[in-house]
Parts: C-alpha cells; sequence; structure tokens
C-alpha cells in the first residue's frame, strides 16, 4: 500500500513537472482606439455606496456576463473633491474598455436588465454612464 501511495505521489509529481505555465508581468493596458465605458456614481447628502459588494460581487458578474467583450476593469474609489477640503464628488467610478463600440453594445444589451437590477444592491445613487473613445 506505502509503495502505490509513494509511486502515485512520484507519478503526479513528474506529471506537475512537465506541465508549463506562462506568467507574464504584464497587466492589461487600455489602448488608442478603444472604447471605455465609465460608470460614475455621484456623492451627495444620503448617498451611500457598498465597495466591498461593488468590486467583489457586481463587478466580477459584470465581468463574467459581458465575456470576453470585455478587455479591461477597472474600479476608482472616491477620496476628496479638488483642495482638501472639498468632498469628494463621485463615490466610485468603474471603467469598462472595449475593442470597438459594438462589443460593448453586443455583449451588454442581454444582460442590461440583470446588471442594472443589481445597482440597489450597492447604491442608493444614479449612475451617470458615458462612453468615450481612448486617445491615448
Amino acid at each position: 500500500m506505502k509503495t502505490k501511495f509513494i509511486l502515485a505521489l512520484i507519478g503526479g509529481l513528474l506529471y506537475l513537472a512537465s506541465c508549463q505555465v506562462s506568467v507574464s508581468n504584464e497587466n492589461p493596458k487600455s489602448k488608442k482606439g478603444m472604447v471605455k465605458v465609465t460608470i460614475m456614481y455621484p456623492n451627495g447628502d444620503g448617498k451611500n455606496f457598498d465597495m466591498d459588494y461593488y468590486s467583489n460581487k457586481h463587478m466580477p458578474m459584470v465581468a463574467d456576463l459581458l465575456g470576453d467583450s470585455l478587455k479591461l476593469l477597472e474600479i476608482d474609489k472616491g477620496m476628496g473633491g479638488r483642495t482638501p477640503d472639498d468632498p469628494m464628488p463621485y463615490l466610485a467610478i468603474g471603467y469598462l474598455y472595449f475593442d470597438q463600440l459594438s462589443a460593448y453594445q453586443n455583449s451588454f444589451g442581454p444582460h442590461a436588465q440583470q446588471i442594472v437590477g443589481d445597482i440597489p444592491n450597492y447604491t442608493n445613487t444614479q449612475p451617470i454612464i458615458q462612453i468615450s473613445e481612448v486617445l491615448e
């Protein structure tokens, strides 16, 4: 019994040693010509935002639903305004990057109701959406 275990262990180690894993130190980056969908959540009296839910549940769900069309996802957490005494204008800002506008439209459209329906789970503020072309 002990011999079979050792042989199985050696076989497993040899198999793992034969596997090649490619690891890249490069982070995905936006490129000129990409489409950036910016989702801004305005700050204000009585506004709240659950950053933990947004970053750990909502945005991963969005990424899964959008699939390979989504090339890059970024999240900013508001910290302050223009001066140290100014409140942050936005509680959070999310960014979704696509190669083309049609990639966004075709991937978001079928899931719009599910994505938008999740908003009350993390905020009571109405997001502002801007779609832009990345120039640099």
